[in-house]
């Protein structure tokens, strides 16, 4: 079964950067996307952003201007680079990929911004 890999959480200060990165066990073929999406303490998983194998990218309005996602679909790898980190930040980090409609999600990386 294939599973996804996050790495690079952690905890950083506030105004920091945090770079995300995500891999495939084993190839995949046909991913349409993938992407990054977040749970904070009691709150419902958001999307981050998103990015097609077209290259088409989404991002969640809070992450705009601040978090950069990019993407080898060559290797089935996914980034989500993190610049200016606040607060509200802190969350697991999930990445996950869209594979003919169905979803396959790594474990998560724990991301905590605080001074």
């Amino acid at each position: 079964q294939v599973q996804l890999v996050e790495s690079g959480g952690g905890l950083v200060q506030p105004g920091g950067s945090l770079r995300l990165s995500c891999a495939a066990s084993r190839s995949i073929f046909s991913i349409s996307a993938m992407g990054w999406y977040r749970q904070a303490p009691g709150k419902q998983r958001e999307l981050v952003a998103i990015i097609t194998s077209g290259s088409r990218i989404t991002y969640a309005d809070s992450v705009k201007g601040r978090f950069t996602i990019s993407g080898d679909y060559d290797k089935n790898t996914v980034y989500l680079q993190m610049n200016n980190l606040k607060p509200e930040d802190t969350a697991v980090y999930y990445c996950n990929a869209d594979r003919l409609g169905t979803i396959i999600w790594g474990q998560g990386a724990q991301v905590i911004v605080s001074s």
